[in-house]
């Protein structure tokens, strides 16, 4: 069964730190494009940051280049999301995902694989 579940977010102070992670199982990341996305109250979902499977290039959305990081560790089977300096419009429920695709768009429908979300919030 592919799973992927999320854990490390909570509530954080605006500046603060928190360093999400997604453990998947029933498949190896190594094969599979991964991604961050974001929902925040009354908005749609949209995608953080992504890295292709094609050629590992990572895209991050505008509003968090500089202050977050996306990576994974192979043997763990394990992806994060290393996010600094985090300021109120960062509070959302956080979710990773995994396509087939080798160079999806930041867009959900490209990733056929999600976790159930943590929640982020910042606030002081």
């Amino acid at each position: 069964e592919v799973q992927l579940v999320e854990s490390g977010g909570g509530l954080v102070q605006p500046g603060g730190s928190l360093r999400l992670s997604c453990d998947a199982s029933g498949f190896n990341l190594d094969y599979f494009a991964i991604g961050w996305f974001r929902q925040a109250p009354g908005k749609e979902r949209e995608g953080v940051s992504c890295i292709s499977r094609a050629d590992g290039s990572i895209y991050y959305r505008d509003s968090v280049k500089g202050r977050f990081t996306i990576s994974s560790d192979n043997a763990k089977n394990t992806m994060y999301l290393q996010m600094d300096s985090l300021k109120p419009e960062d509070t959302a429920v956080y979710y990773c995902a995994a396509s087939t695709l080798a160079n999806p768009l930041p867009n959900s429908s490209d990733f056929g694989s999600w976790g159930q979300g943590t929640l982020v919030t910042v606030s002081s």
